[in-house]
């Protein structure tokens, strides 16, 4: 038994000062009930920060391990924070790059993302992180592949995950790895959640209009547009509206939304249909009409496309 209990498998999560609770509570939980078939724990869970005291918003969090445990440990998960922008300590920092050269499996929930860029872990890989810090992410670290449509990334060593509920995907993803699909199916069970999650982080994404300068010429057109979703609109359509030839228009429009007239009429009718999925019991070929789809197959395909879940599935997710 004394054997076994070395041979554990560590993970430390490292609370960060504005720690997000809901992210720093998802892998103490998950991996400290899972068990392997002979009913004996699966992880070993250390709660690691820089100081004792940890400042996690509503309350204050006091922890038993240091930074030096991280170099100790097999999985190093870092939640998000409130403030992700903030950088982390250069000791963390330097904690994080030593564990990642050691060849530790280190993994981010939501916006801890931006402490592993932070540490220099996530340079020309790809990564996620919530889709409402996606910009900034591949903003401020632009050598960082960011795809905000997913629930999580594996890159073997270095992982990242979306907000929220999609720590609990990546956890159980990582207890898969180790301990193969009945393992983690139970670790599942008790989470009261699926295995495998139909879908991304795009369903969850509001699609909504790029933002146009206020006082911008083409607010009237856009207006306009949005009024007039249901017609089959081409280029000249749109152009003679606005008084201007087609290449001149679509010069424009780019210049102050920073996209196209196709492409903005394809993202209003996508928020339309979604809206009319949570909010009304039509159907699938009422609402494609509705939304200005030529056709309920290519409003199913495009939609599907784009929100990356049916239009089925959608309204049952958010009705």
């Amino acid at each position: 038994m004394q054997a076994y209990i070395l041979a554990m498998h560590t993970v430390a999560v490292l609370a960060l000062d504005q720690v997000i609770p809901f992210d720093l509570s998802t892998p103490i939980e998950v991996f400290t009930r899972t068990r392997l078939p002979d009913g004996r724990p699966a992880y070993r869970v250390r709660v690691c920060a820089e100081h004792p005291d940890v400042n996690a918003g509503f309350f204050t969090l006091r922890t038993t391990w240091g930074l030096d445990a991280l170099a100790d440990a097999d999985t190093i998960i870092v939640p998000g924070t409130t403030h992700p922008a903030g950088p982390p300590s250069p000791a963390v920092r330097d904690a994080l790059a030593g564990a990642a050269a050691d060849g530790t499996r280190i993994a981010s929930i939501c916006t801890g993302t931006f402490t592993l860029a932070a540490a220099g872990l996530l340079s020309g890989l790809r990564a996620t992180t919530h889709w409402m810090a996606a910009t900034r992410l591949a903003t401020t670290y632009p050598d960082i592949d960011v795809d905000p449509d997913v629930l999580y990334v594996d890159n073997g060593r270095i992982l990242t995950s979306a907000g929220a509920a999609a720590g609990l995907d990546l956890c159980l993803h990582m207890i898969r790895r180790d301990h193969g699909s009945a393992v983690a199916a139970d670790a599942a069970r008790l989470s009261v959640m699926p295995l495998e999650r139909e879908g991304g982080q795009s369903q969850f994404i509001v699609q909504q209009y790029p933002p146009t300068p206020r006082g911008s010429t083409m607010e009237p057109l856009l207006r306009w547009l949005d009024d007039n979703l249901t017609r089959d609109l081409t280029l000249t359509d749109i152009a003679h509206q606005a008084g201007t030839s087609t290449r001149t228009l679509i010069r424009r429009f780019r210049q102050e939304t920073g996209t196209t007239p196709a492409q903005w009429l394809h993202r209003a009718r996508i928020r339309q249909a979604q809206h009319l999925l949570e909010t009304t019991d039509h159907s699938i070929e009422r609402i494609a009409a509705q939304a200005g789809f030529g056709s309920p197959t290519a409003f199913r395909e495009r939609f599907k496309r784009v929100v990356g879940v049916s239009p089925h599935t959608y309204r049952n997710n958010f009705t």
